[in-house]
């Protein structure tokens, strides 16, 4: 649970590809504040962020582009090429994210009665103790494996192995105080989301 006790934080989490991103949308559009935890690294990571010269130092200048800037999709096709790399990843980006994800909480939890926080990792980076609930989006692999490669322009191979590189979804679900299935359409999936928002509404 939340240590920040006048304020109700609700961690969003879901695997690569579950359609978490809409969920976000559809929050935001109800009116609740998201921090974003990708976009908290995407920023760290354009040039001299904390998080881009941490890569730079562990994987040195052949990440970059001529402009200086990180080469993402390689960036991502190292750091996806072992269980050994994704472990390093994790140590080396890991202190500095949650640093800078907790200073975000901290500053919106003075302005916000409830919030969301948007973190893809949340519960295999043992993010779960800063939150009053936990909603998970949850997809089949099936699914997950076909919206990865259209989003992606990954092969199945590739897009099985950054599934596989994760938690499985049976092992998240006993976390969870909310489970949104998106094996459906967007508008199942909105009229799960709005059901949802309205009972947290009522709960505040």
């Amino acid at each position: 649970m939340s240590s920040l006790s006048k304020t109700m934080i609700i961690g969003l989490t879901g695997g690569i590809a579950s359609g978490k991103s809409t969920v976000v949308e559809i929050i935001k559009d109800a009116g609740y504040k998201v921090i974003d935890a990708d976009q908290l690294v995407h920023d760290m990571q354009v040039k001299g962020g904390r998080l881009y010269q941490a890569l730079l130092d562990w994987l040195g200048d052949g990440i970059l582009l001529p402009n200086g800037e990180l080469n993402r999709p390689k960036l991502g096709e190292l750091i996806f090429s072992s269980e050994e790399m994704r472990h390093q990843s994790a140590e080396i980006q890991g202190k500095i994210i949650r640093e800078e994800l907790a200073a975000k909480r901290d500053c919106l939890a003075k302005e916000e009665d409830v919030f969301f926080m948007d973190i893809p990792l949340l519960i295999e980076n043992d993010y779960q103790d800063w939150f009053d609930q936990i909603w998970l989006v949850a997809v089949s692999p099936q699914v997950q494996g076909q919206r990865l490669m259209k989003r992606n322009h990954l092969s199945a191979e590739e897009a099985g192995m950054r599934i596989a590189s994760q938690m499985p979804l049976a092992e998240k679900l006993p976390y969870a105080s909310l489970v949104i299935d998106n094996n459906g359409n967007i508008d199942d999936l909105k009229k799960k989301v709005k059901g949802a928002i309205k009972d947290l509404a009522n709960l505040v």
